[in-house]
């Protein structure tokens, strides 16, 4: 029967329902963990001098990603790396705008951007992967952020929404299902790599402890809410498979 305001309670009672289901399949999605196969990929994300100690844009605590990642890429038979390639001179750098300052954010015709020190800079040191990171068997890197005017976190996507690197393909290509990501930043190229691979049709999984995050005013407990949201499963390296 219809109340008051002509809402029938049992159409209440069915959307009820199927919130319930959803929020218990998404807690059900959260405590999946990873098969790891010819159909599983790992993707070590932004490895490099720049966002390690001593770099121009350090995530703290960023080096101590290398131990965990070198360990962990053992485990698997299929890895990419990304890695930011700006040209100098880049548009999401805060050099490129009179008066600003690293960490301010300008409009861009894609929306906000925060601008950065310079950083990854094409063919310089800051660009480079740590010279520690041990993943000789990685079968690709996708460089992104190398369109001067269009910043680019995501592995999948650059920051306009509409550009593609080409990993969506490459992947979908080698039969690959699943996506287990690592590296830097947890808030900020991970968070977007994470959620354009379940976009793409990937189960997707971030191994925490082998990430480290800016967490620029509250932008890793967002990072994180935002990826649940988007199902995308939060996991430490000691619940994947040896």
């Amino acid at each position: 029967m219809a109340g008051a305001f002509g809402i029938d309670r049992r159409s209440l009672i069915a959307g009820a329902g199927a919130l319930g289901a959803a929020a218990a399949a998404r807690v059900a999605r959260a405590q999946e963990k990873p098969v790891i196969d010819e159909r599983t990929v790992l993707i070590v994300v932004d490895v490099q001098n720049d966002f390690c100690p001593g770099g121009s844009l350090a995530v703290p605590g960023g080096d101590e990603v290398v131990p965990a990642i070198n360990a962990l890429a053992k485990r698997f038979s299929h890895v990419v790396m990304t890695q930011d390639w700006h040209p100098a001179g880049h548009s999401s750098f805060a050099t490129s705008h009179a008066g600003k300052r690293p960490f301010e954010t300008v409009a861009m015709p894609y929306g906000q951007q925060v601008l950065w020190p310079d950083h990854c800079v094409q063919g310089t040191k800051g660009a480079e992967f740590r010279a520690d990171l041990a993943v000789p068997q990685a079968q690709a890197v996708i460089r992104k952020g190398y369109r001067r005017e269009v910043d680019s976190y995501s592995g999948f996507v650059e920051a306009d929404r509409t550009t593609p690197t080409g990993l969506t393909g490459y992947l979908r290509e080698r039969g690959i299902l699943r996506v287990v990501i690592a590296g830097l930043a947890t808030d900020f190229c991970v968070n977007w790599t994470a959620q354009d691979a379940v976009r793409a049709g990937f189960d997707c999984y971030v191994v925490e402890d082998a990430c480290r995050a800016i967490d620029l005013e509250g932008s890793l407990a967002k990072a994180w809410a935002e990826m649940a949201e988007n199902d995308v499963v939060r996991v430490r390296s000691s619940e994947l498979p040896g």
